[in-house]
């Protein structure tokens, strides 16, 4: 089984292309939580609306305001923000 690629592409922070994703841990409008082939990936933002998901190819779209995009260390627990 071959790993898939990840790359990122983020358009005038309003459009978010991914490949790689394995899993969507949690979405809402201001955040989208997901696991990639190269770790977890958390995507902040307002108005955010998933385009596309297809696990099968590892493809996900996100539009609306993209204001950060956070990568978790695999292995590490997961903090919190006040």
């Amino acid at each position: 089984d071959q790993e898939k690629p990840h790359n990122l592409s983020l358009e005038s922070r309003k459009k978010l292309t991914l490949t790689g994703a394995t899993e969507v841990v949690r979405f809402d409008e201001d955040l989208v939580e997901l696991n990639t082939n190269l770790g977890q990936l958390t995507v902040e933002g307002r108005d955010l609306k998933l385009k596309c998901l297809s696990l099968d190819t590892g493809t996900l779209v996100v539009e609306g305001e993209i204001s950060g995009l956070r990568y978790m260390e695999p292995g590490r627990k997961r903090g919190f923000r006040l």
